[in-house]
């Protein structure tokens, strides 16, 4: 297609797009393929047939809109006796999720060549967590408010925060990666802001617990501007997003009307983001040795630093009901946050097509992968709960 098509026919051709890529992610549910990888492999499609990625320009802010919205309804999801509950368990299992992956340190640098920022990056990447796609899982198999659910959130979501520290020191030596990491001053900044507005918003709850902020506007405020300070501070937009949506869960539990305002701006604005990401994925990039060799040593080392984060789960913690396979299962996929580090990354220039091919590839199997095996595994034990009957006590561990 020659020049840039009109913003109707973008439209027109990313929505027939996530259309297909709906349909044929119902067909592999049992295979539990996201729709977000489909989405990835039209953006691909597109970006390497008929639709040249600057057409989708204009519609950047939007795609970006829906990540943050996505964000925000994690932290929604996340009450405080979510991260309170099992804090020895959710400490041993952090520890361990945010140390493993800096072993591939050494092999990226010597084995691969990279420089250390590049290097940085790669772990910043392994060291994320698709928060969303198994918050979701969880909340569709009844499993969020359970003990292993309640661990794996509360993990998963601080899992997050030394991955964001190590995408701030890639950026810090590297090109600037739009962050905004501002140093030590805005960092100490924006850690004030969250602690002044976790105060406020608190007061507020407890003197008014029935006038939350509601409306879409409202809404659309609070994200908006706590993804600004996120950003601002050196924290991340994503990260201040979902510091929004913890703010707003101070308050009783989200309204119907909420949600429904939520969903339709994930709804409408992610699938554009996915696209958007695999459009940026050159067809040769993906049948490049290079990208396949690395690709292959990153999968490896995904699965097993999160695999070994079963170790965090003790004996007494498997007697309250926490099975260390879901933990680790749902700690596999790297989802959204793994996706955004490396587009992030490759728009600054600290990695290359090749090196964004291989985490783009190494994503998308650890999110396919974990995710089935997570849907399995609470399966295998709902099947045990059941055999069991209602006298049983918590989930075997085994």
């Amino acid at each position: 297609m020659s020049g840039n098509p009109s913003l109707l026919t973008t439209l027109l051709i990313l929505l027939l797009g996530v259309g297909l890529a709906r349909i044929t992610a119902g067909r592999l549910a049992a295979w539990a393929v996201p729709a977000i990888l489909l989405e990835l492999g039209v953006g691909v499609l597109l970006g390497n047939s008929v639709l040249p990625l600057r057409a989708i320009a204009p519609l950047e802010g939007l795609a970006q809109l829906g990540v943050l919205a996505l964000f925000f309804q994690v932290g929604l999801e996340v009450r405080g006796d979510l991260l309170a509950s099992r804090r020895g368990a959710i400490a041993r299992t952090l520890a361990i999720s945010t140390l493993a992956p800096l072993l591939a340190y050494g092999p990226l640098r010597l084995g691969f060549g990279m420089a250390h920022p590049t290097a940085l990056l790669c772990l910043a990447v392994l060291s994320a967590t698709g928060t969303g796609v198994t918050l979701r899982v969880l909340a569709s198999r009844g499993a969020l408010q359970s003990p292993s659910g309640r661990t794996l959130v509360g993990v998963s979501v601080l899992d997050d925060l030394p991955a964001i520290a190590l995408l701030g020191l890639a950026s810090a030596g590297g090109a600037a990666m739009g962050t905004a990491t501002g140093g030590p001053l805005n960092l100490g900044l924006g850690l004030l802001v969250a602690a002044l507005s976790w105060l406020g918003f608190d007061r507020w709850a407890r003197r008014q617990p029935d006038q939350r902020p509601a409306g879409p506007l409202a809404i659309l405020l609070l994200l908006i501007g706590s993804a600004w300070v996120g950003e601002a501070t050196g924290f991340t937009s994503l990260l201040g997003a979902l510091w929004g949506g913890v703010l707003l869960a101070r308050f009783s539990p989200p309204e119907v009307e909420l949600r429904q305002v939520l969903m339709l701006m994930s709804e409408v604005c992610l699938p554009l983001y996915f696209i958007a990401v695999g459009m940026r994925l050159p067809a040769s990039a993906l049948v490049d040795r290079r990208a396949w060799v690395l690709a292959v040593f990153l999968m490896v080392v995904a699965l097993l630093t999160k695999l070994l984060c079963g170790l965090g789960i003790s004996r007494a913690d498997r007697r309250a009901g926490v099975d260390p396979w879901v933990v680790a299962y749902g700690l596999v996929p790297r989802g959204l946050p793994g996706l955004v580090f490396a587009t992030t990354a490759l728009a600054a220039g600290l990695i290359d097509a090749v090196q964004f091919a291989a985490l783009v590839v190494m994503v998308s199997g650890t999110t396919v992968l974990g995710l089935l095996l997570l849907e399995r595994r609470l399966t295998r034990l709902e099947g045990m709960a059941t055999s069991a009957g209602p006298a049983g006590g918590g989930p075997p561990a085994g």
